[in-house]
């Protein structure tokens, strides 16, 4: 299932966005504020940050996320100021929502961003996933092209899922995983790079 990270300081509209994702297949992480989004943000495949939080700017916040990471960020904001978005915009933010929002509007910019990052795929969803190789292909797929050692991906499950999984299991896990995606079609593939790791090609 894919993980959403909720950053919203208004405790009703973040029940409300976690029930709305909750019930239309994904699994919403709730935090309400910046310090808590930071504690639970591993995992996640994409942000749906608030922008004005009691301790900072949701902004400031997506800055730091894009130093390290490329998972999608759709901003909330309850004032439509141009020139607030587009800085929020610019440093790397993905898309907005101007709240009070139509949920139908959001879910389909969230799913728009998803496939955009790779996290989500069609053909993908078909596929009878176990939730760790669920975690797996998004984890690939937000690094496409990009080189993952062992430890990376190792330590990315354990962040995560907060379970164990050692080095032989993650082989193990990792060769069902390409079992599955060579009997389907469109889904891309796990390529080792000897020595190193794994990488992601579509």
């Amino acid at each position: 299932m894919i993980k959403i990270l909720v950053l919203e300081d208004d405790e009703n509209i973040r029940i409300g966005l976690c029930h709305i994702l909750k019930t239309n297949g994904y699994e919403p992480v709730p935090a309400e504020c910046i310090a808590a989004a930071r504690e639970k943000a591993g995992g996640c495949s994409l942000y749906l940050l608030d922008v004005m939080l009691p301790d900072g700017s949701g902004v400031d916040l997506c800055r730091e996320i894009r130093q390290t990471a490329d998972v999608p960020v759709i901003f909330l904001t309850c004032v439509d100021d141009n020139s607030r978005i587009a800085a929020a915009l610019e440093i790397g933010g993905d898309d907005y929502v101007v709240k009070p929002f139509d949920s139908g509007v959001l879910l389909a910019r969230i799913k728009a961003a998803l496939r955009r990052s790779g996290a989500f795929n069609d053909e993908t969803e078909k596929l009878e996933l176990t939730s760790i190789e669920r975690e797996l292909i998004g984890y690939f797929r937000m690094n496409k092209n990009r080189i993952l050692t062992r430890d990376q991906i190792l330590s990315r499950l354990w962040d995560s899922r907060g379970e164990f999984v050692n080095d032989n299991t993650l082989s193990v896990r990792i060769n069902r995983l390409r079992a599955k995606l060579e009997k389907a079609q469109g889904c891309g593939r796990i390529v080792t790079v000897k020595g190193v790791g794994y990488k992601w090609e579509d």
